[in-house]
C-alpha cells in the first residue's frame, strides 16, 4: 500500500507504507544519526512530532525492550529512505516494521529523503500529516489546517510523571537530587541512580517547595514543546532562584533562562542528532553531542540578564550552555545521557553533581 507525506505549503512525497495504517499530523523534523531509532522514537520531547531519518536505512537491528526511552512511542509518525523489514541482533525481540503496528504510529519509507530534508532546511520545520491508510488529500488538508502547530504548546506537562517518586534512596546516600520531570529520558535517570544519590522525582506541574522538599540539587528535564509556555513552572523556578543550586538539560536548560530573565526563539528547523559539535568554552574541549531541541535561549538577553555562555554550538554559533553563578544555575542544551548519541558528554552528570556540591 502506498504512503504520503504531506506538508502544510502543498509540497508532498509519496512511497510505501510501512508500520501502522493510519493518518496523524505533526511537526515535520529531520534526525541525523545514525543509529538509536528506538531511543528516538520514545523519547518524549518528540511528542507531536514526525521524524525523518537522514541515514539510509533505519530497523536493521530490529527493537528490544531494554532501550526505550520510555515507556511508549511518542513519534506521531516516522520517514526514512528504506525501513528494514528485516532485522539481524541477539538483543532484538521483533521487528521495526511490527513496533511501529502495536504502537498506532504510521510510517512511510521509499521516497527522496534528501530532497525532503533539504526543503525543512530551506523553508523551516513546518506542519506536516503522514497517511498510509488512503484519506483523501483535501481531509489531509483540513487536518493540517486545524491542527495547532508547536508555538506556544504546553507539551511538557503531558509526558511527564503525574505524581512524585522516589527512584532510588541508597543507605549513605552522597547527596539529595531532585529532578523536575517534563519528559525526562531513562537513561538521565539511570546515571543518576547510578552516582550513589538520593533520587526523587517531581511532576513540572509541581511547586518549588515541593521541589525543594531535602534536596541538595534541582536537576530539569528535557521535554517537549514551547518553554514560554510554561510560565507558571517558570515562576516556580524563579521562586528558587539562588537558594539551591539547579542544572537543566533541553527544556530544563531553556525554562532555566527564562527564569533568569533570558529570552528564547525557535529555531529555522532544530537541531536534532547524534553528531553535533559542542565547544567548552571553560576547558575549550569540544565534544560531539546529542541533541534534540527546536527552541534556543538567546544569546544578548541572556548577557544583560547576568549569564554566561559557557557551551556554543559550533555548526550555528547558538547558545549550548550557560551559568549564571548569582542565580547558581548551570545549563546545557544538549543531551549528556547519550541515547542514542557518543559518550562525550556523560561525565556532565558528574560536573552537575559538583555545582550542587554532591
Amino acid at each position: 500500500m502506498g504512503g504520503i507525506l504531506l506538508l502544510e505549503d502543498g509540497r508532498s512525497f509519496t512511497g510505501e507504507a510501512f508500520g501502522a495504517l493510519g493518518t496523524r499530523v505533526g511537526e515535520v523534523v529531520f534526525n541525523t544519526a545514525m543509529t538509536g531509532y528506538q531511543e528516538i522514537l520514545t523519547d518524549p520531547s518528540y511528542c507531536e512530532q514526525i521524524v525523518v531519518m537522514t541515514t539510509s536505512h533505519v530497523g536493521n537491528y530490529g527493537v528490544n525492550p531494554e532501550d526505550p526511552e520510555s515507556d511508549r512511542v511518542w513519534a506521531s509518525g516516522f520517514v526514512a529512505r528504506d525501513f528494514s523489514r528485516q532485522y539481524s541482533s541477539r538483543r532484538a525481540t521483533e521487528g521495526l516494521d511490527r513496533y511501529l503496528r502495536r504502537s498506532e504510529v504510521p510510517a512511510v519509507q521509499g521516497i527522496d529523503t534528501r530532497a525532503l530534508v533539504r526543503h525543512i532546511r530551506e523553508r523551516g520545520a513546518m506542519k506536516g500529516v503522514v497517511s498510509t491508510d488512503g484519506t483523501p488529500a483535501e481531509e489531509l488538508f483540513a487536518l493540517l489546517a486545524a491542527w495547532p502547530g508547536m508555538d506556544g504548546r504546553v507539551l511538557a506537562t503531558e509526558v511527564g510523571t503525574r505524581s512524585s517518586y522516589v527512584l532510588c534512596d541508597p543507605p549513605s546516600p552522597r547527596g539529595r537530587v531532585s529532578v523536575v520531570d517534563g519528559g525526562i529520558k531513562r537513561n538521565i535517570l539511570r546515571l543518576l541512580e547510578a552516582s550513589g544519590c538520593k533520587v526523587t522525582v517531581h511532576p513540572i506541574t509541581g511547586t518549588w517547595e515541593q521541589w525543594s522538599k531535602d534536596a541538595d540539587l534541582v536537576f530539569l528535564s528535557n521535554g517537549p514543546g514551547d518553554p514560554a509556555a510554561l510560565p507558571g513552572v517558570i515562576t516556580q523556578i524563579q521562586a528558587g532562584l539562588g537558594t539551591l543550586p539547579m542544572v537543566g538539560i533541553c527544556l530544563g536548560h531553556q525554562l532555566l533562562g527564562l527564569a533568569v530573565g533570558a529570552q528564547t526563539y525557535k529555531l529555522k528547523y532544530g537541531h536534532r542528532g547524534a553528531n553535533h559539535p559542542v565547544k567548552d568554552l571553560l576547558s575549550g574541549r569540544v565534544e560531539i553531542t546529542s541533541q534534540n531541541h527546536g527552541f534556543c535561549v538567546d544569546e544578548d538577553t541572556l548577557l544583560s540578564a547576568g549569564g554566561q555562555v559557557t557551551h556554543r554550538h559550533l555548526n550555528d554559533g547558538t547558545v549550548a550552555g550557560f551559568q549564571h553563578e548569582g542565580h547558581r544555575v548551570m545549563s546545557v542544551q544538549f543531551h549528556p545521557e547519550a541515547s542514542p548519541g557518543p559518550h562525550d558528554s556523560q561525565g556532565l552528570v558528574e560536573r552537575f553533581l559538583q555545582y550542587g556540591g554532591v
